[in-house]
């Protein structure tokens, strides 16, 4: 039962395609037309609706830019559905709308739902709606890392869990012997610092700074450097509000103070306001005192020691230049010696943080060989059963004689992990190079695909990896651009048949070239463009009948009305129908 049915997808100004509407439905449905009628850019569509890489040059020419639309039926509560309303899209009905335009500058825009989302979003989604494949994935799988992700898929959670365990050791691992090697190659930087911090340190020490102590000092040593100055002008203001002992006949403030407020107590009591301003008179007197006394008491505590003053100075030099080097001031300077000092024990400690590095590096090492060794055996078991798997595939798309099997190797490392007694290189998915194998026929020995396959061969084994991850680790709707290339006669009538038999699985869209193939779908599509080269909307259209038949002859023939291709596509129809 399919989960989510890509529905249909609006096309503008995308290459040749002016502006169409590819119409799909649940099965296989069969893409055709002229080689340039604008096929691929079905696909090329479908890419970047699901977050394909956008390119300026798609935008055809004279447009302002390219928009293609799509309609996805998904059921509620899947992956997706969940994914796409986190991001704040709306269902249609139990539709979900995808958009993407492409500006003519190369800017791209992504919205789901009616809402604009990021380009990377789409992306997401496409690991749960669709599988594409194309002439270029076909040659990503001559990739010994993609061969290797092919096994690791297909076997699940067999390789995910000790992979996941293995990856978090390799993380660590590399986190420990980068800092092993920080530490270790800047000794003599470090050292250095060190030496530098403890020097600064030493000189702090030596003097000992006290927080607030070079404002104190400051303030003292103008003081004592104005003490002559601040003594005279002490006495002259005693003098003036007290009176001066040896000039009695002298006028201070104090006496005149006195006698304003002499003078108002006589009358005070007959005016309540008079009263109150001699109450204040009083007041200042009581102040006038207070202030002569500290006068005096200042001037007899004034002490003009000049050698007090040249300690103060040498004090300050002491401390100029502490604040010179470490800081504006001593805090500051204090502030410096607290952190140098967490530094320098962070120093010193190398030593010590070398030897725990290192038996944590060595024990990380034991533990990924540990790993590795168990995550090779996974694949092991695994790769067994894929190659049994693509093999038994092969046999129903005309390989009978085919065999597949995988190759599991390590690289000899002196600098690596022990592995079943062994050394070996490693990396962040394991130790395993993991080639993919095939002997077409009987006799033939088990060679790389990437040098032992024909471009029909390497497509029909695409094919089949497929397959069987369609019964393993399925997604709604798979995706084939010419998956048949290289691919004629009996084979291409086996890869329509495999096909028809996936379609009742999952919705399947093929761009093909090939009759054979096209037979077998549930629905033909035709890409024909018009007489200025473009496609427009009257330009895919739904073949039945004649129509179909009339395709299919110019398919196989390149004629039309020849009978003899009509009859052959006529017969190719029969058995397609026969066959399902």
């Amino acid at each position: 039962m399919v989960v989510s049915v890509l529905e249909e997808m609006r096309i503008r100004s995308l290459g040749v395609i002016d502006d169409a509407v590819v119409e799909l439905s649940p099965g296989f449905t069969a893409v055709t037309g002229e080689t340039g009628a604008g096929k691929t850019m079905v696909v090329t569509s479908l890419g970047l609706l699901l977050g394909g890489r956008a390119d300026a040059a798609l935008v055809r020419i004279g447009a302002r830019n390219a928009v293609v639309e799509g309609r996805i039926a998904v059921p509620e509560g899947s992956p997706a559905v969940v994914r796409a309303e986190e991001a704040g899209a709306e269902l249609d009905e139990g539709t979900l709308l995808v958009s993407r335009t492409v500006s003519a500058e190369g800017r791209s825009r992504a919205h789901l739902g009616g809402r604009s989302v990021p380009v990377g979003l789409l992306a997401e989604l496409a690991d749960d709606l669709v599988a594409v494949h194309g002439q270029s994935d076909q040659q990503g799988l001559l990739k010994l890392s993609r061969q290797r992700q092919a096994l690791d898929r297909y076997a699940g959670y067999a390789v995910a869990v000790p992979l996941g365990k293995y990856a978090e050791a390799y993380k660590r691992l590399r986190a420990v012997a980068a800092e092993l090697e920080e530490i270790t190659t800047r000794a003599r930087e470090r050292a250095q610092e060190a030496d530098l911090l403890r020097f600064g340190l030493e000189e702090i020490a030596a003097v000992e700074p006290r927080a607030g102590e070079d404002t104190e000092l400051a303030e003292e040593a103008e003081r004592l450097g104005h003490a002559e100055a601040l003594a005279s002008a002490a006495a002259v203001a005693h003098a003036a509000l007290a009176g001066n002992p040896e000039d009695p006949e002298g006028v201070d403030a104090g006496t005149l103070v006195a006698g304003a407020q002499r003078a108002l107590e006589a009358v005070r009591a007959h005016d309540p306001a008079l009263a109150a301003l001699t109450d204040r008179i009083g007041e200042i007197g009581i102040l006038l005192r207070d202030v002569a006394g500290e006068l005096a008491g200042y001037a007899d505590d004034l002490d003009a020691d000049p050698l007090r003053l040249a300690a103060v100075e040498e004090r300050r030099a002491a401390l100029t230049a502490l604040t010179r080097k470490y800081g504006e001031d001593v805090a500051a300077v204090l502030a410096w010696a607290e952190r140098s000092a967490a530094r320098l024990t962070e120093l010193e400690g190398d030593d010590e943080r070398i030897g725990e590095l290192t038996a944590e590096r060595d024990a990380l090492r034991v533990e990924l060989g540990a790993l590795a060794e168990e995550l090779s055996q996974a694949r092991a078991e695994a790769a067994e059963r894929f190659a049994a798997a693509v093999t038994e595939e092969l046999a129903s798309l005309a390989m009978p004689h085919a065999r597949v099997s995988f190759e599991i190797r390590q690289t000899e490392d002196p600098d690596g992990v022990e592995v079943n007694g062994r050394t070996v290189a490693y990396g962040p998915s394991g130790v395993d190079e993991v080639e993919l194998l095939l002997a077409p026929h009987p006799g033939a020995p088990p060679r790389p695909i990437a040098k032992g396959a024909s471009g029909g061969e390497l497509s029909r084994v695409m094919l089949a990896v497929e397959v069987v991850f369609a019964g393993t680790d399925p997604v709604p709707t798979y995706l084939f651009d010419e998956v048949d290339a290289g691919v004629g006669g009996k084979a291409a009538v086996e890869i329509g048949r495999r096909l028809a038999r996936l379609a009742k699985k999952a919705q399947v869209v093929v761009v093909t070239h090939l009759p054979q193939v096209a037979a077998f779908a549930d629905r033909q599509l035709l890409v024909e463009k018009t007489n200025d080269g473009s496609v427009t909307r009257s330009g895919v259209k739904v073949l039945e009948g004649e129509d179909r038949v009339r395709e299919l002859s110019r398919m196989l023939a390149g004629q039309e009305d020849s009978e003899t291709a009509r009859a052959h596509a006529e017969e190719l129809l029969a058995a397609a129908s026969a066959d399902a």
